[in-house]
């Protein structure tokens, strides 16, 4: 009988992962796309957390994926405590498949054909079919673990009578609390603690206050899983573990506190409702006061989340604080993680650099230019770790960009160390146009960058970036002639064309980096000489000025 009982436990574990993880190859991008879009507001985020949580069947995945999103940057934390408010109500829905159909009709027979039918789909299939294989082997293994479940529970009342030693007390509640955390925790699945449960109840081996507080405890023991995910994560995903706990901990606690109450509700149901006894009495007190902690948490989410922000405080650069290595088992995230952290180092770069035209040699030790440097390494070494299919061409595209931009960054971090004597002619009258011009680049890009710009910001930066061409070009002969005929002084020529070769290296990089972060493609075929002439100038006096090979990128 333990045998038996434990075979449909690993039974239905079995159909759990072959169900959640076939839908996760079926329709995983769609589903992660889907919990973005629909995660802005807290109730839109609440809502795409139950909903993902009931088509996977796995609060555990959910969970989890948001945990990588929230480590990535891509939600904010007061977001992802809405995902996981949601995920702890959408489990729930396991518990109606159970009670409904998997107790209410003995399926496990019936299920077999679809085992045998979706292990040959994924066998002899292809394409679409072939992915649904999984799914279909897995929801048939969840009947059968179910079915193998109820022949080991039957009779095990008359052997092993849990009622001679849990009696009515405070201290028995939370007891079978404590027994309930203890099976999810072995199981690491709250799913198949409550498919035993249920199990249990209804071969009558247990009864239903001892069932019920048994849930209790399985909704607390689900958060180990996010728990352990969050050991070596970054404070993101430690503060959405937390969360995660807390919400199940103080709905559990509400639980046992209001068990009276609960009990005396679900009798009401039953006489005045019509709800079943049993099973599906069982799922509705589940339901109940994880619905009560929803109802309770969601108004205060914001505070909660800053609650939480303040027992985690932040202890990483704000610039790298998402490159965390459990995102780079997703590709497209680990892309969007690295970019986001390219865009805001740049934008600090471009700050560093408008602090040194205006602070001119004061600006040398600049604290957001060391800052930038140490990003700017970490990210390389990060991106290098980014594996991806070869033939996917959106996410090579993506990651040859940000090399692109990474090898911009280190020369535009270069150039924020000129010679003295180039800083200092920044002062002079006849560069005020040439400065203007770049600090405004400058600014703009750091501010389009950080989002806080219309949508047409890459071309005025693009604008920008060829009028500095333009003046170096028209300058340039005017100042040698100049010269020539003796009205300059040759060193101070000089002097000055340097210093506006090195305002228009610094242009260049700019517009570069920003073309190259916003998905910008480059025009070819001549259908804009002006963009070709003026990157080929800037890029051969930026190779001359730094004694580098001319590369157009």
């Amino acid at each position: 009988m333990p045998l038996q009982i434990a075979g449909g436990i690993g039974l239905f574990l079995l159909g759990m992962i072959l169900m959640t993880d076939g839908i996760k190859q079926v329709a995983g991008n769609s589903l992660r796309q889907a919990l973005m879009r629909f995660t802005g507001r807290p109730l839109h985020a609440f809502a795409s957390g139950v909903v993902v949580t009931m088509v996977i069947q796995s609060s555990s995945a959910t969970t989890l994926t948001v945990i990588g999103f929230v480590s990535a940057g891509l939600l904010s934390f007061s977001q992802s405590v809405s995902v996981v408010i949601g995920a702890s109500l959408g489990t729930t829905g396991t518990s109606w498949l159970v009670a409904v159909l998997g107790l209410k009709f003995s399926l496990g027979s019936y299920a077999l054909p679809l085992v045998v039918v979706g292990a040959l789909l994924r066998l002899l299939a292809s394409g679409v079919w072939r992915g649904l294989g999984l799914p279909l082997a897995g929801f048939g293994l969840i009947f059968v673990g179910i079915d193998t479940l109820q022949q080991g529970m039957s009779g095990i009342a008359d052997r092993v009578s849990i009622a001679d030693w849990a009696g009515d007390t405070w201290w028995t509640l939370v007891l079978m609390v404590l027994v309930g955390v203890a099976l999810t925790v072995i199981t690491q699945s709250s799913s198949a603690a409550m498919a035993t449960i249920l199990t249990a109840l209804h071969t009558e081996s247990i009864t239903f206050e001892q069932a019920a507080a048994l849930v209790i405890g399985a909704a607390i023991g689900t958060t180990v899983t996010s728990v352990l995910a969050s050991i070596g994560a970054n404070v993101s995903a430690r503060r959405t573990a937390l969360a995660h706990v807390i919400f199940n901990l103080a709905s559990g606690v509400l639980a046992v506190l209001l068990f009276p109450l609960f009990l005396k509700g679900i009798t009401w149901a039953q006489i005045h409702l019509g709800v079943p006894p049993g099973a599906i009495s069982l799922t509705l007190f589940h339901t109940a006061f994880i619905g009560l902690g929803a109802l309770l948490f969601m108004p205060l989410v914001g505070p909660f989340a800053r609650w939480i922000e303040r027992l985690i405080p932040e202890s990483e650069s704000p610039l790298t604080r998402n490159l965390d290595k459990s995102v780079l088992n997703v590709p497209e995230v680990a892309l969007e993680v690295s970019r986001r952290a390219l865009g805001d180092t740049a934008a600090e770069l471009f700050d560093a650099a408008r602090r040194r035209l205006t602070w001119g040699n004061r600006g040398y030790h600049d604290s957001g230019l060391q800052q930038s440097r140490i990003a700017i390494r970490r990210i390389r070494d990060f991106l290098a770790r980014v594996q991806h299919l070869p033939n996917d061409r959106p996410m090579a595209q993506s990651h040859i960009a940000q090399i692109h931009a990474i090898d911009h960054l280190l020369r535009l971090e270069q150039s924020l160390e000129p010679p003295r004597a180039q800083v200092e002619y920044l002062s002079d009258p006849r560069m005020a146009e040439a400065l203007s011009q770049t600090t405004e680049l400058l600014r703009l890009a750091a501010t389009g960058l950080r989002g806080e710009r219309d949508e047409q910001w890459p071309e005025a930066v693009r604008h920008y970036a060829l009028q500095l061409a333009s003046i170096r070009r028209q300058d340039r002969p005017r100042m040698m002639q100049a010269t020539a005929l003796g009205d300059w002084d040759p060193e101070l020529a000089l002097a000055l064309l340097d210093t506006m070769r090195w305002l228009d290296r610094l242009g260049y990089h700019t517009w570069r980096i920003c073309h190259h972060l916003t998905g910008g493609q480059d025009d070819g075929g001549g259908r804009d000489e002006e963009l070709e002439t003026a990157q080929a100038d800037m890029a051969s006096q930026a190779a001359d000025a730094l004694d580098e090979p001319v590369m157009i990128h």
